[in-house]
């Protein structure tokens, strides 16, 4: 009995012991099939796909072709388009030293300013579309293309007032973008904005690429350095510095506008950039190819001042819009069309008049020789002129 018990016993331990090792032996090979086996399969596939696209046709990976959508195969058209610009400006000045003033007399000394920005390739024979801030000033300006290859630049014409510059490259058949329709843009559409910050394209010859919507259309801003902003596209896609003059588009590729300016307190991107439409670029591009310059040599013989606190409670008026008739010159466009002092003007065609900056704004849209209705406030109703927009000298 005491024999059998033994064996027994014996018989029990050695199955327990047989078993742990059992159950220590999978959970081991169970570890390495979790943790090793798809490290080592994508190293293999890896190896034997690397940087191809036959890889994903043969993993047929559904979460790769989710991935691929209409930004990003917009974005894949669109960038071949897209170039950088750096220019060399040279500028002259006096020294202020009196030791060097003393022993050199006043002599002038040249300063070389460099630049960079971004520009759309509008036209297969290589016109380039940026802003006057980036290119109008230009002594030297070299574009880069995506595929390397630099040219210098030709300044076609530049528009100080609506910050539009034209450049044109010798080159034929290049990629260009389709131009777009600024009447068509829809608040909250995607858009994409491409170019050149910081100079980034200089190290590969790539556009940088954010991602937005357009967040408010017709936005009017306030002048900067005799540049108009009027009509502006308002857009959370990212714009740096260097991205001037780049390329805005929307999700099927079309040019809608040209990333100009942000709002930053920092100097940093805050999510609100600013875009110049594109119905309004294709005006003055136009004008650039034919004359090299925008025709404004008109005058109106108005002078004006804002609607303050005072005027708006003298003239019974609810708020501070529009500007006030202050003196009308004889025998100029404003007195040929009846205006005369006291009128307020509230709007011009489309536009409506809040101060006196947007109305200088304003009169920037327009050409020599044209007809511009005016709606005035005189005697509590509201009228409307119309005025011819002349030559002083005619």
């Amino acid at each position: 009995m005491d024999k059998f018990k033994t064996v027994f016993f014996t018989i029990i331990i050695t199955m327990l012991i047989m078993s742990a090792l059992f159950a220590f032996v999978f959970m081991q090979k169970k570890s390495e099939s979790n943790l090793g086996t798809p490290q080592n399969a994508s190293i293999a596939v890896n190896d034997t796909f690397k940087n191809s696209k036959e890889k994903r046709g043969f993993l047929n990976d559904e979460i790769y072709q989710s991935r691929r959508n209409i930004i990003t195969e917009t974005v894949a058209e669109v960038t071949k388009s897209v170039v950088g610009i750096n220019t060399k400006e040279i500028r002259q000045y006096r020294s202020n030293d009196p030791f060097m003033r003393y022993f050199f007399g006043d002599r002038i000394y040249n300063r070389e300013i460099r630049g960079l920005g971004s520009g759309a390739i509008i036209s297969p024979d290589g016109y380039i579309l940026t802003n006057d801030h980036v290119a109008g000033g230009a002594d030297k300006i070299d574009v880069t293309l995506t595929d390397g290859t630099r040219y210098e630049a030709k300044l076609i014409g530049s528009d100080q007032v609506s910050d539009i510059a034209l450049l044109k490259i010798d080159a034929e058949n290049l990629p260009f973008l389709k131009l777009g329709d600024s009447e068509d843009i829809i608040i909250g559409e995607w858009v994409i904005a491409l170019g050149n910050p910081f100079g980034f394209f200089d190290i590969n010859d790539k556009p940088s690429v954010t991602v937005g919507v357009v967040s408010s259309l017709g936005m009017n801003l306030n002048p900067l350095e005799n540049r108009y902003y009027l009509n502006m596209i308002q857009t959370d896609a990212a714009i740096n510095n260097g991205n001037s003059g780049g390329p805005l588009v929307n999700s099927i590729g079309e040019l809608i506008g040209m990333n100009t300016l942000i709002y930053s307190q920092s100097g940093g991107n805050i999510g609100v950039g600013f875009a110049i439409p594109i119905n309004k670029i294709k005006r003055i591009v136009n004008e650039l190819k034919k004359d090299g310059k925008v025709d404004r040599d008109f005058w109106t013989g108005l002078r004006i001042q804002n609607v303050d606190e005072g005027i708006a409670n003298y003239y019974g008026l609810n708020n501070t819009n529009g500007v006030i008739v202050t003196h009308v010159w004889e025998n100029s466009p404003a007195s040929k069309s009846g205006i005369v002092p006291g009128d307020i003007i509230l709007k011009i065609d489309e536009f409506i008049i809040t101060d006196d900056q947007i109305i200088k704004g304003v009169l920037q849209e327009f050409r020599t020789n044209q007809t511009v209705s005016l709606n005035i406030l005189r005697d509590g109703k509201e009228i409307t002129k119309k005025m011819k927009l002349e030559k002083q000298n005619d």
